[in-house]
């Protein structure tokens, strides 16, 4: 599994840098810090990225001055978060596994019935799953087929509530659905939103975390202080939920 696992399309407005801490080369992002503010907020995810929020008239010799002092944190939180990912078992699709769906884990059951329809069933809190043969990327293919369905269906029903509260979306924007190796979800220019069908095996309120930051999108298109204002006013707590979002990642998307 790569290691750079999903982000709500935070890489678009932000500045790769690094420092050197011991023998190690530590890299970085440096985004926009949403709140008017002079410190420099440095947070290490559990997908190891180092993400440092600056003022954006803070120097890039400030913002490396801050990450430097903070050193010796950042590595072991780095230290602790790779022993973690080390754990983290990829899926071999087969009975007994748990798999996610809309936060929740289901244990998986393969039945090969050779007579019987290929297809994936959520049954008495089981993913029940139907093939002829025993063929772990069978199985897989088929899982995936499930979850862009109910993806699709899911997004549309939170799009339609969230869009309540967006005022300043005019018209309903189309959604795609697509499979991404780096992002939850983006927005084009001309409004179209794009989102992972991955997503739908998050909890509700991450899956309106990812929309509502796309609708906001809509009315401004880079992370500026109005975006994140804006975002904000629709989701007070939305830094929580993005954390909750990152924290799950490992383990939504253990392929």
């Amino acid at each position: 599994m790569s290691r750079n696992v999903m982000n709500a399309l935070i890489k678009s407005n932000s500045q790769p840098l690094s420092f050197c801490y011991g023998d190690e080369r530590i890299n970085f992002e440096r985004v926009l810090r949403p709140k008017a503010t002079s410190k420099v907020l440095i947070k290490v995810h559990p997908d190891c990225r180092v993400v440092v929020s600056a003022p954006e008239d803070a120097t890039s010799e400030t913002v490396l001055y801050a990450v430097k002092q903070r050193g010796r944190w950042i590595y072991e939180q780095l230290r602790e978060f790779r022993q973690q990912l080390e754990h983290v078992t990829l899926r071999k699709y087969i009975s007994g596994e748990s798999h996610y769906y809309l936060g929740k884990q289901y244990l998986l059951k393969v039945h090969v019935e050779p007579d019987q329809v290929q297809g994936v069933k959520l049954l008495r809190g089981k993913l029940e799953v139907s093939v002829r043969a025993s063929d772990a990327t069978r199985v897989k293919n088929l899982l995936n087929d499930w979850y862009k369905i109910r993806a699709r269906e899911v997004f549309a029903r939170r799009l339609d509530v969230l869009l309540e509260q967006a005022l300043w979306v005019q018209e309903r924007p189309p959604i795609r659905i697509l499979t991404m190796q780096t992002q939850w979800g983006s927005c084009s220019p001309y409004g179209r939103i794009t989102l992972n069908p991955h997503l739908v095996k998050a909890p509700r309120d991450c899956i309106d975390y990812v929309i509502l930051h796309e609708l906001c999108h809509i009315a401004e298109h880079n992370h500026s202080e109005r975006f994140y204002r804006l975002l904000s006013q629709v989701m007070p707590n939305w830094e929580k939920t993005k954390e909750r979002l990152d924290g799950l990642a490992s383990r939504i998307l253990a392929l």
